[in-house]
């Protein structure tokens, strides 16, 4: 991730790449030399689903047939053109890479297990399918003629050396993925999607990206399996096994890690093969019996896998610097007031919105000036979050228009409204958990700039703005609430917004915190920032706001200056009650 250091990553990389190339030549029989060059195969078929659902969170039972048609390229293309495999392997990553992008543009719409389970249909739809086009068993013709141009090898450390500089491409794939903002917003993606969406991360794209590139490595993996194999049957590659072995190996060595996959392939695949070589005779599935026991121990005892359960033993909470102090507000400057002919930054108009029978917003209309706090209130029910959610694209209005600066914004996806201006925080933060705080606020930054250092540093210049700057590098799991509403306010501001949308940043906080977090947004706004809050807490919302804007069952029934809306009877009645009113008036 960002805190890594690649040089490192890069020598541990070049020294298991040795290790392996003396454990090679250290092996005489060609059983453990066949062994050897099938642990790299499935270490790749591990790091190709990584690269896709251990990132971005949607899991594959499929992957089995970007593996199959990669095997099913590289054989015909020899058999029936005479392709040496060493083009017919990068052939295989290009057809793994196409169908995993026709793949995802038809399954994408799914969610959850429904996606799970379209997954799993294609390799089992294509087994069908080559078994009727009369493919059943197709071999390499020999070429002992041209062994090394048609990698028909007398001595099977040849093979295993090409399956390990397969690994080592496979790594660095996997390694530029994990270290870029491809990486970055994968994970955002798996770790909440919405907040992702909202920060800017257009999903579908990445999604895409994603799968694209785990199709190659999966392509290129069934493609030199052929090879060493010398026969390839539907079964064989595109059976259940296949991509259950994928799956297994790396939830076992860690999901979401480049580490994972290999050290579950450098497990449990010697493991599963020399059981079969001893006992497979007298009890036959002994690996299936080993890929299963194997998948319940860690679903049991380490259900993030071996890589992550050393990190939390051993590097969990590393590093964390102390709890953000509350800063006590400064000296209240003179108020600071929104002229009247102001510019409309956000404008409005006839917003509606129905869940079945409910109507949660009913031709809602307001304005926000540039420069202006604009409170949004009512009681729970109101439909003030669907207004916030309709504003940034999350749901979508029945009727009405948004503008911002002119520009229309209804109908567009959360991802392009955020690339328009608009930032949002939420009632519960939403974090992601397995990131750094400033990995992510850098989310947020990536809207705004395509250079990876430009985000970075966007990022920091945020995380110090909200007085984050000393916790860049702390887990965001291991944040107080307090903080975790600064963070969530950083990675808005870290886009460079025109407009705030903050739904009850109070939430959770203390007298003190708040009063801090409105000195915060004071000066904010003072700065040139716009901003619309949620809130129930009434007394600090009539102290911050410019104008509020109440709404009751989804119909705007108030819009004025804070002093005059809280003397409002019908927004007493609805919403703030007598209790609130000497305050209000204070």
């Amino acid at each position: 991730m960002l805190s890594a250091h690649p040089r490192r990553v890069y020598l541990a990389v070049a020294l298991l790449a040795a290790l392996y190339v003396a454990a090679i030549f250290l092996t005489t029989n060609s059983y453990y030399q066949l062994m050897l060059a099938l642990v790299p195969v499935w270490a790749v078929m591990g790091l190709s689903w990584n690269v896709f659902s251990g990132y971005s969170g949607l899991v594959s039972f499929g992957h089995a047939a970007f593996f199959g048609l990669g095997a099913y390229t590289t054989t015909l293309l020899f058999a029936k053109l005479d392709v040496t495999p060493w083009l017919g392997i990068p052939a295989a990553a290009l057809v793994g890479s196409l169908a995993g992008l026709l793949i995802g543009a038809i399954t994408f719409r799914l969610r959850g297990h429904y996606f799970a389970l379209a997954m799993l249909a294609y390799p089992l739809a294509m087994l069908y399918v080559f078994e009727w086009a009369g493919l059943q068993e197709v071999s390499f013709p020999m070429k002992r003629e041209d062994a090394a141009l048609f990698m028909q090898f007398h001595d099977q450390r040849w093979n295993a050396l090409i399956a390990l500089g397969l690994l080592v491409i496979a790594l660095l794939v996997s390694l530029k993925v994990e270290r870029s903002r491809f990486g970055l917003s994968l994970l955002a993606i798996k770790q909440n999607e919405i907040a992702a969406e909202v920060a800017g991360i257009d999903s579908y794209r990445w999604k895409l990206k994603a799968i694209a590139v785990s199709g190659a490595l999966a392509g290129a993996a069934g493609g030199f399996y052929a090879v060493v194999l010398l026969v390839v049957t539907p079964f064989t590659v595109f059976g259940l096994a296949t991509s259950a072995q994928a799956l297994i190996v790396t939830m076992f060595g860690g999901v979401g890690t480049v580490w994972g996959p290999i050290v579950g392939a450098a497990i449990l695949v010697p493991v599963a093969e020399i059981l079969h070589a001893e006992l497979g005779g007298k009890y036959p599935g002994i690996q299936g019996v080993v890929f299963g026991l194997a998948i319940i121990l860690v679903m049991m005892k380490m259900p993030q896998g071996i890589v992550w359960a050393v990190r939390d033993r051993f590097f969990a909470g590393a590093g964390r610097p102390a709890a953000v102090g509350v800063a006590p507000p400064p000296a209240r400057a003179p108020a600071f007031l929104v002229a009247e002919d102001a510019e409309v930054l956000l404008a409005v108009t006839g917003l509606s919105r129905r869940f079945g029978g409910v109507k949660a917003l009913t031709d809602v209309t307001l304005q926000v000036r540039r420069q202006e706090i604009l409170g949004i209130i009512g009681p729970n029910g109101a439909g003030k979050t669907t207004l916030f959610n309709v504003l940034n694209g999350l749901v979508a209005p029945d009727a009405g228009s948004i503008r911002l600066a002119g520009r229309p914004l209804d109908g567009l996806p959360a991802n392009r409204i955020c690339a328009r201006g608009v930032g949002r925080t939420f009632q519960v933060a939403r974090v992601f958990a397995r990131m750094s705080l400033i990995e992510n606020v850098v989310v947020g930054a990536f809207v705004g700039t395509g250079r990876d250092a430009a985000a970075i540093k966007g990022a920091q210049a945020a995380l110090t703005r909200v007085g984050l700057g000393g916790l860049a590098a702390a887990p965001a799991d291991t944040l107080t609430n307090y903080e975790l509403r600064l963070m969530e306010l950083a990675r808005a501001l870290a886009g460079g917004p025109d407009l705030l949308l903050l739904d009850e940043p109070f939430a959770g906080l203390d007298a003190a915190e708040v009063r801090s977090f409105m000195a915060l947004l004071r000066t904010l706004r003072d700065e040139g920032m716009t901003i619309a809050i949620i809130e129930h807490t009434m007394q600090a919302m009539v102290q911050l706001v410019d104008r509020f804007v109440v709404l009751d069952h989804g119909c705007v029934i108030a819009d004025g200056p804070p002093r005059e809306v809280v003397r409002d009877r019908a927004v007493i009645t609805a919403y703030l009650g007598d209790k609130w009113v000497p305050d209000a008036v204070a």
